[in-house]
């Protein structure tokens, strides 16, 4: 086979790369999990140490059980998190019948978000059913969770959900 690719022209001989230094050579380098599904598959994040903390490059982490270096289409594509000129970097309110964005404080969005949970919380509780039995709920707001969580955030977040009374509580990696 050697020799029959040697006769059409191919060089098979031997070459010395001669490598420029890499994108990651001088950057922080830091383990951390992929956010897009259950898996958990290990990817380093490079980090410039230049002062402006900009990632520089993520891939597969070759050491991690799970993936063992290797990431999905989703995960090759982690950096554009990170390094895109649209992604929204501030809260943004529309106001109702609006056909406009304006910026808001995350004090003025957050304020607004729990005082809405606290309203339609307080219209739609239940604290007993047609039967007369204890079901201390709500059924007009759901929640679904995300896969970038750990088992630990995952028992504080279901455990805030249910000192609400929510019933519908999914989870994104099941959708």
């Amino acid at each position: 086979m050697g020799l029959a690719v040697a006769r059409v022209g191919f060089d098979l001989t031997p070459k010395i790369a001669h490598a420029k230094a890499l994108k990651t050579d001088n950057t922080k380098k830091t383990t951390s999990i992929c956010p897009y599904c259950a898996l958990g598959c290990g990817i380093i994040v490079s980090t410039s140490q230049n002062g402006d903390g900009r990632v520089v490059n993520i891939e597969g982490d070759p050491e991690h059980i799970i993936n063992q270096g290797t990431l999905c289409s989703k995960g090759a594509s982690l950096a554009q998190l990170t390094e895109n000129s649209l992604r929204v970097t501030e809260p943004l309110y529309r106001a109702p019948y609006s056909k406009t964005w304006q910026k808001v404080s995350w004090d003025w969005a957050l304020m607004q978000i729990a005082r809405r949970i606290k309203a339609t919380r307080e219209a739609s509780f239940e604290l007993k059913n047609d039967r007369n039995d204890a079901v201390n709920r709500t059924t007009a707001i759901a929640s679904v969770g995300s896969a970038a969580l750990d088992n630990e955030e995952c028992w504080i977040y279901q455990a805030l959900l249910r000192s609400l009374g929510l019933v519908y509580i999914e989870h994104q990696a099941r959708i």
